[in-house]
């Protein structure tokens, strides 16, 4: 980066710009000798979605979601539902969570009890509490209305031990948490609903386009839904499809596990208006952020079994097995077999495509 260079909302928004500037500018910083004083099993450098530090698991998120308020939700369920989240794919229980507000002076406080009373409801859904925090006030013009930043920890559970004592009795597995380098070939990927409906939703209401009339956001907290699905076993890896959607976070996996992945289009659940919206815009829905789904990756004799036990939640209905995962001599990358019966490279986006979306 030159020094005429300037941050630009691509560097935010979880595709491959953003992933260069922490991997060039902050990790080399951030890297320290007293990390090996502690027990440190998954670090800021596996840029998983929680760190794990003597068997805590810790996360943190900041929010700037443009308008505050969306169909399906607000940025305070968002703020709640996006850590908690973050904690649960690590395959834990999370325990509780911080929020800090930074707030503009003149922000409406009927707005502010709006928003605290969201993420109130959202934290007695997923019955995590809100434990501690912080409140800035900043000049007028300083920030645009309010941010939000959540921190999360959660603790180990039997159920992951189990877990992955159930994946060793099918295939080799190093180390004691579910990460994005843990795929091997054979591993089947499912995804717990339809992909586009949070990013589509904000977008059409942000900008008008009318297709929020018959969409709404899925943002929520997905923690029980996964407990429940770990209590199946064999699975590996999950994480969920926040910023850059599904194909920012297959192409993840496939770069740290050094394996392929193919999916089937047809198998992607896609909602009727999210589809008319990314024709109409010209977006790939597969690069759409949601805030209410999961990727999971299964040993391939569990798969059917942890499908069954997802569709078990009304979160989860919509879930369905999209492909699997395939060695690196066999297929590079992430790609999938198209409707038309062809087949198409799955790129990570450069950015989200539709940016204050989380």
């Amino acid at each position: 980066m030159l020094d005429n260079e300037k941050i630009t909302l691509a560097h935010g928004a979880g595709g491959r710009v953003m992933q260069e500037l922490i991997s060039k500018r902050i990790l080399s910083q951030f890297s320290s000798d007293i990390l090996e004083k502690f027990n440190i099993e998954v670090s800021l450098a596996d840029l998983d979605d929680s760190a794990v530090v003597n068997d805590i698991v810790f996360t943190t998120d900041s929010h700037t979601v443009k308008p505050l308020f969306f169909p399906g939700g607000d940025i305070g369920s968002l703020s709640v539902a996006g850590t908690i989240n973050d904690i649960a794919v690590m395959g834990v229980e999370p325990l509780g969570l911080s929020c800090a507000f930074v707030l503009e002076e003149g922000f409406p406080i009927s707005e502010l009890d709006r928003i605290i009373t969201s993420m109130g409801t959202s934290s007695k859904t997923a019955g995590v509490p809100i434990l501690t925090g912080d409140t800035k006030v900043v000049e007028r013009g300083s920030v645009e209305k309010m941010f939000i930043n959540t921190s999360g920890i959660g603790k180990r559970t039997e159920q992951l031990d189990k877990n992955i004592e159930i994946v060793k009795k099918y295939r080799k597995f190093e180390g004691r948490w579910l990460k994005d380098s843990n795929l091997n070939p054979g591993d089947k990927i499912i995804l717990t609903g339809s992909v586009g409906d949070h990013g589509i939703a904000l977008l059409s209401y942000r900008e008008g386009y009318g297709f929020e009339t018959e969409l709404q956001s899925d943002v929520w907290p997905l923690n029980k839904m996964l407990q429940a699905t770990i209590s199946v076993g064999g699975i590996v890896a999950m994480k969920d499809p926040t910023r850059g959607g599904l194909a920012n976070t297959l192409n993840e996996w496939s770069e740290k596990s050094g394996v392929g992945i193919k999916i089937d289009e047809q198998l992607i659940p896609v909602k009727p208006a999210v589809h008319a919206a990314c024709e109409m815009l010209g977006m790939d829905p597969l690069t759409i952020g949601n805030e209410g789904k999961a990727v999971i990756g299964v040993v391939p004799e569990l798969a059917e079994d942890v499908l069954k036990a997802v569709k078990g939640f009304t979160e989860g209905a919509e879930a369905a097995i999209i492909g699997e995962v395939k060695a690196q001599k066999e297929q590079k990358g992430v790609v999938m077999e198209t409707l038309m019966g062809g087949r198409r490279i799955v790129d990570a986006p450069a950015g989200d495509p539709v940016p204050r979306i989380c």
